[in-house]
């Protein structure tokens, strides 16, 4: 036992192609966005122009400054991943900017040009998005928009997973599979936080070096090593108390295997394929494991407005003590122009940290 352990698939609907009425064009006020009109690759990302949005009751229009790229961008840009009923076709779940305008009924006291950061249903890939203000965040003085706009999606996930769902507690193992990816270094970051221990996959030495340097106790490449093995050896054979999963099928056995009893394994992705084959019921209720599921995209604004808030009281401040306890990591950026690269990036699995979207260029932010 480690001595820290010691006891004491849907068609995108046209996105850029609307057919406006001549005298709506005449009056609306464009912005570019990244469009897709047919689901595929990279290539399939179109930055166009479209009419800006307006905020309805209870929104602030944010100009954004960056945006921040996910894997479900990917699987939107493909036709596998829709947004929600009645929000934008437009790709992108998180910016961070500046307040353009205020909504009729605002209650909260946003001003134009406060530094906002906002979790999204889409809409990131553009130089406007309309928000819930429920969904704004304020930036910390100490971050950059680049910095910020890594914060909302992933960061929330994260810390959806680990307070709402496992509710990690006090000296609790928590494994962390894909622990140089954006929701993977807040996970690690936000478990020792909670004053948890942190334990971490990945598929790379680079990935797991950052991990550790981030707080991760102990980490496995699992290309090359059984991290089953490693979380037994690691605990003394209790296991994990939580994994955080976004692999899903080929892991199951091996996530299984590394659960402690009683433990809550939370699956949240399935990059890994979904389909399960094996004794799967059989062997989680040896272990009288809780499997949970969760997505934050398709979540209730009453929810988000819970989570936002808990968020922003419990976590934020510590983006801004000095020195700041927590950081959000950045692996590259990228133009609004060179939409497609960032795509490709990502989808080579090359990044470790988040990729952003420069909307407005990093130049003319700090002008």
């Amino acid at each position: 036992m480690h001595p820290i352990l010691q006891p004491g698939r849907f068609l995108l609907r046209n996105t850029c192609h609307t057919v406006w009425s001549k005298h709506y064009v005449s009056v609306a006020k464009m912005m570019r966005a990244v469009c897709v009109d047919v689901p595929g690759g990279p290539e399939n990302l179109l930055l166009q122009s479209v009419p800006r949005p307006n905020p309805k009751a209870g929104e602030v229009l944010i100009k954004v400054h960056a945006a921040a790229l996910n894997r479900a961008d990917l699987l939107q840009r493909r036709g596998l991943y829709p947004p929600p009923a009645g929000e934008s076709d437009i790709i992108g779940l998180e910016v961070a900017g500046t307040i353009h305008t205020l909504g009729p009924g605002v209650k909260k006291q946003w001003k134009p040009d406060d530094r906002v950061m906002a979790l999204l249903c889409g809409g990131g890939y553009a130089e406007y998005v309309s928000v819930p203000e429920e969904l704004l965040m304020p930036v910390p003085s100490n971050l950059t928009m680049c910095q910020a706009a890594a914060i909302p999606e992933a960061w929330l996930t994260a810390f959806q997973l680990l307070d709402f769902v496992a509710q990690v507690k006090e000296g609790e193992v928590v494994l962390v599979h894909a622990g140089g990816s954006g929701v993977g270094t807040a996970a690690v970051q936000l478990v020792r936080l909670f004053r948890g221990v942190p334990v971490v996959t990945a598929g790379s030495p680079e990935k797991l070096k950052l991990a550790e340097k981030l707080g991760a106790v102990v980490g496995f490449n699992y290309k090359e090593e059984s991290f089953a093995q490693g979380v037994h050896d690691f605990t003394g054979g209790k296991g994990a108390n939580v994994i955080l999963d976004c692999i899903g099928g080929r892991n199951w056995e091996s996530n299984v295997s590394s659960l402690a009893i009683d433990g809550r394994w939370v699956l949240y992705g399935t990059m890994g394929g979904r389909a399960v084959e094996g004794d799967l019921l059989g062997k989680l209720l040896s272990k009288r494991g809780h499997l949970l599921t969760s997505l934050l995209r398709s979540r209730s604004l009453q929810y988000k407005a819970d989570l936002v808030k808990a968020f922003t009281g419990r976590v934020l401040p510590y983006f801004s003590d000095q020195p700041a306890t927590l950081r959000p990591v950045i692996d590259r950026t990228f133009s609004l122009d060179d939409i497609a690269e960032a795509h490709k990036h990502m989808e080579a699995n090359r990044n470790m940290g988040k990729i952003v979207i420069n909307v407005i260029p990093q130049i003319e932010q700090t002008q």
